[in-house]
């Protein structure tokens, strides 16, 4: 077997390609951690020094910082100035961390990835699982802060209208349950958008449930949000008017035991929001740039934290729509219906 000289030659400029964008994702952590994104946004074109000075850091370690975020074209650089700055768009994602398309959260979970390999090295070996409170606790982290723009960004504007008869009930007063709600993300930006409900977020990682309290109480909304380490075939409560999950359904080891709970924790008139990474029911049409980044993410963490659990049953990041009916009509719900999509997620109206 023998290689086409210029099909090698591309495939090895995708690896260039390829190996620069994991090794930046490293720096993209530091300037993250060390304040250097948001200090070059706030000076606007700046040297190393005026940089350095600014975060409070060594100056040649910048100096080097800064000209690999250019090649990377994470800053721009001009060169009869010497001076490095951001665009209002690489600001937004780098350095504005309340903002709808902040991604440098994202990199966490890379780091997380890297530092748990070993863990999923062996788990390749023995068909075991890992569960996602095995993991680097900067998974936590990342998690939330890559998932809490989207929110930010679309669950109350568009989301939650989407589903039928939900808005005006939450406006009016409403009990919510927030399942596998993590660090909280999700839970404190419907308790800001609608304080006439009472918001209850349930998670069995305990580190996660002290979190996401402190995000209650410095975002102004504890006095309507409680959260208990609970998990989704336990948590308690009856009668509520709407469920959510968000991302992590197919975290799940036993998806349909957890969605037979949430239809018996609904009331009359209840409804399950319930939020998954976009995807099709095809793998093949997941071969695409947000497909790599799941199914990537899938097979470090998502997959093993399923296969970690009882039943196991490892839907992975892109079960896709026909899959996730087929959990919902199992757990006895006979109402499925894409309610909204991005990107980034499927949003489905689930009701009894």
């Amino acid at each position: 077997m023998s290689a086409d000289p210029q099909k090698l030659e591309a495939f090895m400029g995708k690896m260039v390609g390829d190996m620069g964008a994991a090794i930046s994702a490293a720096l993209v952590v530091v300037g993250d951690r060390l304040g250097l994104y948001r200090a070059l946004a706030e000076l606007g074109p700046a040297t190393p020094a005026e940089l350095a000075a600014r975060a409070g850091a060594a100056e040649r370690y910048v100096r080097e910082w800064l000209a690999a975020q250019a090649a990377s074209g994470y800053v721009d650089y001009d060169k009869a100035a010497g001076r490095f700055s951001m665009s209002p768009e690489q600001a937004m994602v780098f350095a504005d961390e309340g903002g709808p398309a902040f991604m440098a959260g994202g990199f966490e979970i890379l780091a997380a990835m890297f530092r748990d390999e070993p863990k999923i090295t062996q788990a390749f070996r023995t068909g075991e699982g890992v569960g996602w409170h095995e993991h680097d606790g900067c998974l936590f982290r990342g998690t939330e802060r890559f998932f809490r723009p989207g929110y930010n960004a679309n669950l109350v504007s568009s989301w939650i209208p989407a589903l039928e008869d939900v808005e005006g009930r939450l406006k009016a007063g409403a009990r919510v349950a927030d399942v596998g709600c993590g660090h909280g993300a999700s839970t404190v930006v419907m308790a800001k958008a609608y304080p006439n409900s009472r918001f209850f977020g349930f998670d069995y990682h305990a580190p996660s449930i002290e979190r996401a309290r402190q995000a209650a109480e410095e975002a102004g909304v504890g006095d309507r949000v409680s959260f208990e380490v609970a998990s989704a075939k336990d948590f308690p409560g009856r009668d509520y008017d709407m469920a959510a999950i968000f991302d992590a359904l197919h975290d799940m080891g036993d998806p349909v035991g957890a969605a037979r709970h949430i239809r018996e924790s609904l009331g009359p008139d209840g409804v399950w929001m319930l939020v998954e990474p976009f995807a099709h029911d095809d793998m093949a049409d997941n071969l695409n740039p947000v497909g790599r980044l799941f199914y990537s993410a899938s097979t470090m963490i998502c997959t093993p934290a399923s296969l970690s659990q009882e039943v196991g049953l490892g839907l992975g990041a892109q079960a896709g729509e026909a899959r996730l009916r087929q959990v919902t009509e199992q757990a006895g719900f006979t109402r499925f219906r894409r309610a909204a999509e991005t990107p980034f997620n499927l949003v489905f109206d689930v009701r009894p």
